[in-house]
């Protein structure tokens, strides 16, 4: 295989999600007075929270002088305290359909498996450590978007997740996401593979316009993608 780091997002596509992150950005928007919609919401996941934050106020506040550093930071600790919260104590969390047995497959062929997340790295790390994947020998690599001067569609996190893995080539790495901004992110960085799943905020129709190099329904296509 040519393929020597796969990165794969979380949130609606190796996790399962049912539209808690978006009823969370809603809520932590509410109690700031701002009365977003799921739907509003979903275009933004993916994004690091608070540019998806930053993005939201500029839709929904029409004076750009109340848009401050410090109502981004309080609307997005809201965000954090909430989700921590909700993955600490919910009584299912769940990996998507597949998201295990295919990883498992690519590590025991050798491959790093890296995930990137738009979350923070508190929030993943519950996450992980719920789903028990570095015990169950899943993952190699784990990032938030908080451990990078800039969040997707930049390609840091993917850049940070080869140079841990020793790899210096894009073209020996895959990236595997649900959104828009996970397959802007894959072609920033020259990833060789820039594979869209739809399990989760986004649409094939919705995916298509950004040309990702597949799109696939069932996330244990990528063994056949990368052999």
């Amino acid at each position: 295989m040519s393929i020597k780091l796969i990165v794969f997002d979380m949130a609606g596509t190796t996790v399962k999600d049912e539209d808690k992150v978006a009823d969370t950005f809603s809520a932590a928007m509410q109690k700031y007075g701002y009365h977003v919609s799921v739907e509003d919401v979903n275009p933004l996941m993916g994004y690091e929270k608070s540019i998806a934050i930053t993005k939201m106020l500029h839709q929904h506040e029409p004076d750009n002088d109340k848009i401050t550093p410090q109502l981004i930071s309080n609307i997005h600790r809201e965000f954090i305290s909430l989700m921590i919260s909700y993955y600490q104590k919910a009584t299912v969390l769940e990996a998507l359909p597949h998201a295990e047995e295919t990883m498992a497959a690519l590590h025991n062929a050798g491959i790093r498996i890296g995930i990137n997340t738009g979350f923070s790295k508190d929030i993943a790390q519950i996450i992980i450590e719920r789903l028990q994947w570095r015990e169950k020998g899943l993952i190699d690599y784990l990032i938030g978007s908080d451990e990078v001067e800039k969040g997707r569609p930049d390609p840091a996190m993917i850049n940070q997740l080869m140079a841990l893995a020793g790899v210096t080539d894009p073209g020996e790495v895959a990236k595997v996401g649900d959104t828009e901004v996970d397959i802007r992110e894959g072609q920033n960085a020259g990833c060789k593979y820039v594979i869209a799943v739809t399990t989760g905020a986004f649409t094939r129709a919705q995916l298509e316009p950004y040309n990702p190099t597949h799109i696939i329904d069932d996330i244990a296509d990528v063994i056949n993608i990368i052999n």
